[in-house]
């Protein structure tokens, strides 16, 4: 069966595959803005510790897996033990049908937002533009109301881009897209870096950006946030990175790869900060506001903050096709990894042609998108996210660890790893996964229920709550399990390499 495994066709198209997964538009407009509030520049202190006691030993443990087992998430887990199988097949059900089902939806969101840049159609007031006109968002999230069209066509263009990306397969497909998309996005990043720090203003918001503030960084919240930027940011618990790195042949340099990942999303994000917040320091110079007024995170970054900017910057209608189109790379660069995770544990189980699985998990997943495009969308959005990133995938974290380093031999994990690469994996390693990864993983969990006993999140009703959000994570578990009741299509597939020599 792994001799008839798809591969990589260069080590350099697995990076920027892996790179491709890790860049999202979390690197763009919520890294910037955590660093604005904890501390400015000596967030950096806590961000790199996070990076190489969590980030980095994590992804290490991942290409590891994927390699050493040569298959998907559920795959890797099921050589390990049929017990641990579940832990594979649940994140990539719950990210194929969870996150990129909305993820899809706020790329189509950029991809709208590209064509208004022609006009400036959010006219003088984007905020009323984007949550009254663009997305009529209701009171509530039970206000369904219909489907927004214009944002429907979106998502399906965007969920066809997907599909010609994935069908096609590692090699022709995903390898290659990644070999445009990659640079393509640095450049056009950079581009609109340079071009922002042109701008009257530009140097007040790095400053604000930037300059460090080593109180803050004395709070325990600001390392957990780090610890969970860094876990989020890096595609971790997703079972993506297990399946691309099944992809890779036989002599592969694990450890170099995941420290080049890891280190290219990180300055990528950093990078990107200058940018945004460039942008935002123009912004308030020209309008004789305190930056403090101006800085806004997330989809409030996006979709308001920066159309107000571009409607009184030089050129501005040019800087907002850039800066959307730069959004949409990064979005489809990452959701297509998503589809892969899914398709690839499914072609391993059931070992069905890659054209039909591809096909179909995008036709289910384009229907499972309409939800998120109707007038409550952005309401089911956050809810689903909130329950599906802060529980779902930390818990899988959790598991990872315990499976790798507790159920399978981590120190073998180890020698694998260091007899194929470069860059050797210290004994550290072994405790780091054992012990303190699931230790910083327990803590964000427990903090984020402690928070959420104190108020249901984001202050929805908790009928909402519990509908949306607890039932979504609750049918994810159903899937999953339901999946670990299937035979394996070549039961021969359970057995490592190394056991079936023996």
């Amino acid at each position: 069966m792994a001799a008839n495994r798809d591969q990589w066709n260069s080590q350099l198209g697995f990076l920027f595959a892996a790179v491709g997964s890790a860049v999202g538009l979390g690197n763009i407009w919520r890294f910037s803005y955590m660093a604005y509030e904890h501390g400015g520049g000596a967030f950096l202190i806590p961000y790199v510790v996070a990076l190489l006691t969590c980030g980095i030993p994590l992804l290490v443990l991942e290409f590891g897996l994927g390699h050493e087992r040569t298959g998907s998430a559920p795959l890797a887990f099921a050589k390990i033990s049929r017990k641990a199988e579940f832990f594979g097949w649940w994140p990539v059900t719950f990210v194929m049908f969870g996150i990129v089902l909305y993820y899809c939806v706020i790329i189509a969101w950029c991809l709208n937002y590209c064509i208004y840049s022609l006009s400036f159609a959010w006219g003088s007031d984007p905020n009323a533009f984007f949550f009254k006109e663009f997305l009529k968002l209701p009171k509530t999230p039970m206000e369904i109301g219909g489907v927004n069209t214009k944002i429907l066509l979106s998502t399906a263009v965007i969920w066809f881009l997907n599909w010609l990306i994935v069908f096609r397969g590692i090699g022709k497909g995903i390898e290659t897209a990644n070999k445009i998309f990659m640079p393509l996005l640095f450049f056009l990043t950079l581009f609109l870096v340079f071009w922002a720090m042109t701008l009257d203003g530009s140097i007040d918001g790095i400053i604000a950006y930037l300059k460090p503030d080593f109180k803050k960084i004395s709070s325990i919240g600001v390392w957990i946030d780090a610890y969970s930027q860094i876990f989020f940011s890096l595609s971790l618990g997703f079972g993506i990175m297990i399946a691309y790195a099944s992809y890779l042949p036989k002599k592969a340099d694990i450890s170099r790869n995941a420290i080049w990942t890891a280190v290219m999303d990180s300055l990528f994000a950093i990078v990107a900060g200058l940018g945004v917040f460039a942008v935002l320091g123009f912004m308030a110079h020209a309008k004789g506001l305190p930056i403090a007024k101006v800085v806004t995170e997330s989809i409030g970054l996006a979709f308001v903050a920066y159309p107000k900017a571009l409607s009184i910057m030089p050129g501005g209608r040019f800087f907002g096709i850039v800066f959307f189109i730069s959004l949409v790379v990064a979005g489809i660069s990452s959701s297509i990894s998503i589809l892969e995770a899914f398709t690839s544990a499914i072609i391993d189980k059931f070992n069905m042609n890659r054209k039909f699985v591809v096909t179909t998990a995008c036709i289910l997943g384009f229907l499972g998108s309409i939800i998120f495009t109707t007038n409550a969308g952005l309401f089911w959005l956050d809810i689903v996210d909130h329950f599906i990133t802060h529980y779902g995938l930390v818990v899988v974290g959790i598991a990872e660890c315990i499976i790798g380093a507790w159920i399978f031999d981590v120190s073998r994990l180890r020698k694998h790893i260091n007899r194929i690469s470069s860059i050797k994996m210290p004994r550290i390693w072994d405790d780091i996964i054992r012990f303190f990864v699931p230790g910083i993983l327990i803590i964000i969990v427990i903090g984020d229920l402690f928070t959420e006993i104190q108020a249901p999140y984001g202050n929805y009703p908790w009928f909402s709550i519990v509908v949306i959000g607890i039932n979504w994570m609750v049918l994810s578990v159903i899937a999953g399990y339901a999946f670990t009741r299937f035979h394996w299509h070549y039961e021969y597939m359970l057995y490592a390499p190394e056991e079936e020599e023996e």
